[in-house]
């Protein structure tokens, strides 16, 4: 069952990634995508750094991101096949909703970078839920452009980084349960 509202542990237990590709109309409006925003900063963070940002690309802005994009992508790969650079201006439009995540650590801070990144992913994920908790799907990609320095230029700076892309909508087709992890192999009793 697709959010299941019954009670918070029937939300997080149905809560699974949209492919962005698979979502569509109708999506958040522009302030929802803001509540979602205000909930994901409700994150665990040592130290009150809030070491992480969220960038809204609104849909009138999708053809430059396009751009971005293609451009980036091109410059990694100047002998890109058109097959390729189709993906790409693809990624760019996928799902109404899109924000752009970024790590924002302090690096002069006593907090470690590692636990102020742990806390960017742990933000990223809250959006997922915010999302899901609104009653759409989320999907959260990384892909080559979070790792491109020119694509992260366009939405911050360094130490920044792209932690994601999270696309957010409506799933056009029903969301399929994936294999989840053995229990047996990934919960452990501690044994001194």
């Amino acid at each position: 069952m697709f959010n299941d509202t019954s009670s918070p542990l029937s939300l997080l237990q149905t809560r699974r990634s949209g492919k962005p590709r698979d979502l569509g109309a109708p999506g958040p409006s522009e302030a929802q995508v803001a509540e979602m925003c205000a909930i994901a900063c409700r994150t665990p963070d040592h130290g009150k750094l809030a070491p992480w940002r969220f960038v809204m690309v609104a849909d009138a802005q999708r053809d430059a991101f396009a751009a971005l994009l293609l451009d980036a992508y091109r410059g990694e790969r100047p002998g890109a096949k058109q097959l390729e650079l189709d993906a790409v201006e693809q990624f760019a439009r996928q799902a109404p909703a899109l924000v752009v995540a970024l790590s924002s650590p302090r690096l002069g801070s006593q907090i470690p970078v590692w636990e102020q990144e742990l806390s960017a992913g742990a933000a990223c994920m809250n959006l997922l839920h915010a999302a899901h908790a609104m009653g759409f799907a989320g999907g959260w990609l990384s892909t080559w452009a979070a790792f491109n320095e020119q694509v992260r230029d366009a939405f911050g700076a360094a130490p920044e980084r792209i932690a994601g892309f999270i696309f957010i909508g409506t799933p056009t087709r029903p969301q399929e349960e994936r294999p989840r992890p053995d229990l047996a192999v990934t919960v452990r009793k501690w044994t001194p």
